[in-house]
C-alpha cells in the first residue's frame, strides 16, 4: 500500500501553524473572565472586607488631633523640628530617618553604610553630641536607636529609654511635673508582639498628641 501524501504548500502550513478563531475565541472569553474574577471582584471582596473588619487600618492607620484633623499616621515617624531643623524641646524626638529628607514614605530606605563606615561613624558622633547637650546626658546613656536610622526610615516608634532620657527636658519645656510626664510614657508604651516578639516600644506621635491634649 503507498503511504498517504500529506497535502503541501503555504496554505496548509499556514492552516497548521496559525491558531484558529476558535482558539482565539476562547483566550478572549478566558481573560474576561479572569479580570473580572481576580482583577475586580476579588479586589472588591477584599477592600470591603478590610473595610468592615479593619477600616482605620485599611485607611493608613490615620491619626487625628482633638479638633480631628489629620496629624500623621500611627505607622510613618516624623519631624519634630522647627523650620531650621532644630528639635522642638517641648516634643519627644524620633529615630533618625534616611529615607528621602526624613520619613518619606515614597522612598523609604537605610543609609546602607556599613559598620565600617566614616560617613556612619561621624554621623553617629554628631548625633550623639546633639543628643547629649540637648538632653544634659551623657553619651554612654544614649541607646542605639537615637542616633541610628532604621532600615525604613519611617519607625513611628522608639525604644523606652530613648523616651525616658527624653522626659526631663519635654518636662522642663511644658512646664509639667516629670512624674507626670513619666506617667504618660508609660501608657503609651506597647510591649512586645504576642509576649515575646520584638522590645518595648513608644510611638512618638501619639505620646505627643497626648502631651498637647494636656494644655
Amino acid at each position: 500500500m503507498s503511504p498517504a501524501i500529506l497535502p503541501q504548500g503555504p496554505a496548509s502550513l499556514r492552516s497548521a501553524s496559525s491558531p484558529t478563531g476558535r482558539q482565539l475565541g476562547v483566550s478572549f472569553r478566558a481573560m474576561l473572565v479572569a479580570t473580572a474574577v481576580l482583577g475586580v471582584a476579588y479586589t472588591t471582596l477584599i477592600t470591603g472586607i478590610g473595610q468592615a473588619a479593619l477600616p482605620a487600618q485599611a485607611n493608613g492607620s490615620l491619626v487625628r488631633d482633638a479638633d480631628g484633623t489629620v496629624v500623621g499616621s500611627s505607622l510613618i515617624g516624623q519631624a519634630w523640628t522647627d523650620a531650621d531643623g532644630a528639635a522642638l524641646p517641648q516634643y519627644f524626638q524620633s529615630r533618625p530617618s534616611a529615607a528621602g529628607d526624613g520619613y518619606d514614605g515614597g522612598a523609604s530606605s537605610g543609609s546602607n553604610l556599613g559598620p565600617e563606615s566614616d560617613d556612619l561613624v561621624a554621623a553617629i558622633g554628631e548625633r550623639q553630641a546633639i543628643i547629649a547637650e540637648r538632653d544634659g546626658v551623657d553619651i554612654a546613656q544614649i541607646p542605639a536607636d537615637a542616633v541610628t536610622a532604621s532600615a525604613s526610615g519611617l519607625d513611628p516608634d522608639i525604644s523606652v529609654a530613648y523616651a525616658e532620657l527624653q522626659v526631663a527636658r519635654v518636662a522642663e519645656a511644658r512646664g509639667l511635673p516629670i512624674a507626670q510626664v513619666d506617667d504618660l510614657v508609660a501608657a503609651h508604651t506597647t510591649g512586645r508582639d504576642l509576649g515575646f516578639l520584638g522590645e518595648p516600644r513608644v510611638n512618638v506621635l501619639a505620646l505627643n498628641l497626648a502631651l498637647d491634649e494636656r494644655e
